[in-house]
Parts: C-alpha cells; structure tokens; sequence
C-alpha cells in the first residue's frame, strides 16, 4: 500500500503579524466604509504571522503581471530544490527512484511546468512522469496525495513526489477593495511544501481510500478574475459556511472504508479559516483538539493554500503522537466548491 511520508516544509524569511496586517489596513483604506468591519475580521482570523517572499513594501507594489511571473519562477527554482531534497531524503530515496512528480500551485504559472525544470536540475529520470495542477486551488494539497494514491494502486511498486508552491503573495491587487479582498490581504501566506508517497516500504500515512466532493453550483464562491494585472481572488461570504454541506460527505467516504469520521485518530484538513475548523468540529462531532495541527498552520503561517494540508501533517510527524494503526482523515477545500479527501492509517517502516 502507498505511505505518504514525512513533508519538508519551508516559509520564507520576510515576516508580517496581525498587527502589522492591521496598521497597514488602517493607514491604506483609512477612508473605506467598511473598515471597521474588515479589520475585525482579519482580528479574528487567529493569523499571528504570515511569511512572504518579498519585503512588505515590495508585496504592495504591483509592476504588473509580467514581472510578477518573473518573480514567481525566480523565487521557485531558488526555493524548491532544498525542500524536495529533504523531502526525498525524510523518505529514504533519491531523485532517480522517483517515477511521478505532481505539482501543485495555484499563485503563478508557467508553462513547461517547474516540473521539467526540476527534472532536469535534480536527477530525476527523463522518464519520469509530470502532473501539474494549477486549477485547484486550496484542494490542490489533498488532490495531489490522491493523485499520487491512485498512480501507486496502478503502479504498486513507484513512488510519486509531490510538491506544493504557493506565493500568494505575488496575487496581492492594491485596488481590489471589496471586504473579502481585504479580508483576504490579512489571511494568506507564502510557502512550500514537499513530501513523497511510496508505493513499498516507508513510515507514514498508509493512504487507504480517497474521493472527491463538489458542491453543486458553488463554482462562483471560490474564484479568479484573470485580467491583465493578473489573478484578482474573489470570495464569496457564504464560504465559510460550507462545512455544513460537506461534512456529510467526508462522513459518506469513512463510511465506505466502514470507519466512522467522527471517531477517527487524527485530522489533517485544510485550514481557510477558524470557521472552517470550528463547524467541522461541530459536525463531525469531534473535539476542538482533533483539529490543532491544522489550526497550528493558520496561526503560524496563515492559509497557505494547497501547502495547508502537508504543513498540518508535518505538524503530527513532529508531535510523534500517532500509533501503528491509528486511523485519520485528510482532506483539502477549495474552489469549485470542492473537498478532495483521503482516509489513512499510521504505518512504520518495520
């Protein structure tokens, strides 16, 4: 069975807090009727820090979007090659065993993808085989362990790196001045994640079953603008009450494996928002506790997009909590409305 092993993760240098987060919405929108509004909101978002990629003056500037793609495939190349190598290493592999890279990034794109660039700087095999995912946004995470799930029951004896790139800084619109931009400016952070599924052998996360969920005709909730100044986020405030309609389907996909959700082990979700942790809570019956690795990532780093799900599990690996056989839930949300869930149990290399 394939095992999700221990993650790398890294956050880059530049910090801002909440309350810088704050000052800087006061001074900037200092005339914005809904001011009040939006700085209670990012208050409660329980975001300390966030870490970026560039200093914070730099972030506020938009040079336009060529420039900012400049950027993104500078600072991916510089910063991904160290977290892969830990990756694989936390794994016990090297690049050449490696027979799928998946790669995820919602927050810049490139085309080839970093996963050609990769194979040809790191000592992977040309043969090896390339999914990126640029669409999904903060389900791109879950997506990817479930790809890398599906291509290890194919092909029982490979191993799939996975690698999650998010700036989202770099997505920052000086002039997009609805509450949910706003809110948005104070709630995202920038980082990679990497970590690899094997297909024989490894500690880890035994990955035992996996499904999709979309809510239907949410497709406008969670959203891009794509113009010339680039990607333009769009976030609709019924969002964070999705928990309600998606709780019933983690509970359909533990119920296939004969599990029941609301007694599993350990969970590793997606962490949006406090909202988002608090309902799951409530609807799947589970303490508050059962979500604080994820909550960990959102008060750390803030929402990291698709690197949330990885940061929560590294989270657990370091906490060396969880016992051989304990049973949990990964699951990752993003636009669409979509849930992309994994039901897994602990496993050590014997």
């Amino acid at each position: 069975m394939a095992v999700l092993c221990k993650p790398a993760i890294a956050v880059p240098e530049h910090i801002i807090t909440q309350d810088d987060t704050l000052e800087l919405a006061r001074r900037l929108h200092k005339d914005h009727s809904q001011l009040k509004l939006v700085l209670r909101l990012i208050e409660h978002t329980g975001v300390l820090k966030r870490h970026l990629i560039q200093p914070i003056d730099k972030v506020l500037k938009h040079p336009g979007l060529d420039a900012r793609s400049a950027v993104y495939e500078q600072e991916s190349k510089a910063r991904v090659p160290a977290v892969v190598r830990q990756a694989l290493e936390q794994a016990e592999l090297e690049a050449r065993q490696i027979d799928l890279i998946v790669y995820v990034s919602c927050t810049g794109f490139m085309m080839p993808s970093l996963t050609a660039w990769l194979i040809n700087t790191l000592g992977f095999r040309s043969e090896t085989r390339q999914i990126p995912i640029a669409q999904l946004g903060c389900a791109a995470g879950g997506a990817a362990i479930n790809r890398a799930h599906d291509f290890c029951r194919a092909y029982p004896d490979s191993n799939v790196l996975i690698v999650a790139c998010e700036f989202c800084s770099l997505c920052y619109q000086p002039t997009d001045l609805g509450v949910g931009s706003l809110l948005s400016n104070g709630l995202f952070g920038d980082a990679i994640a990497a970590a690899v599924v094997r297909g024989r052998g490894g500690t880890g996360v035994r990955l035992e079953r996996n499904g999709s969920y979309l809510i239907p005709h949410t497709e406008d909730w969670i959203s891009y603008a794509v113009r010339s100044t680039g990607f333009h986020f769009l976030l609709d405030k019924r969002v964070p009450g999705t928990m309600e309609p998606l709780a019933p389907a983690l509970r359909a996909v533990a119920d296939q494996q004969r599990w029941n959700a609301g007694e599993l082990d350990f969970y590793l979700v997606h962490a949006g928002g406090p909202r988002i942790l608090d309902d799951l809570s409530r609807f799947l019956e589970v303490p508050p506790e059962a979500f604080r690795f994820s909550r960990a990532t959102l008060t750390e780093y803030g929402n990291i997009a698709s690197a949330v799900v990885l940061d929560a599990l590294g989270r657990m690996f370091e906490e060396a909590s969880p016992r051989e056989g304990h049973r949990g839930l990964l699951a990752g949300f993003g636009p669409g409305i979509t849930a992309e869930m994994a039901l897994g149990t602990w496993t050590a290399a014997a």
